[in-house]
């Protein structure tokens, strides 16, 4: 594989989930760190926005952070 389409394929992953994370953020009117942060305890960034990318990227903004949102308040409630 290519290293520079391995580079580029990276960064797309990271810049979209850094977009879904602040968005995410912004619907549950937190701060993107307190997202972040809540997101990464329940293992959400790498098992949905990164592992997940293929699906999650072609959709909207507004819908992949509605997903997120309502995803990471499910996860947090059954604790």
């Amino acid at each position: 594989m290519d290293t520079n389409y391995a580079d580029n394929e990276t960064y797309r992953r990271i810049h979209f989930a850094v977009m879904a994370i602040e968005s995410g953020a912004r619907k549950l009117g937190i701060s993107g760190k307190e997202m972040h942060d809540r997101l990464r305890k329940q293992g959400l960034i790498h098992r949905r926005l990164i592992k997940r990318y293929e699906d999650l990227h072609t959709q909207s903004l507004d819908w992949v952070a509605d997903d997120i949102s309502e995803t990471l308040l499910n996860w947090e409630a059954e604790v």
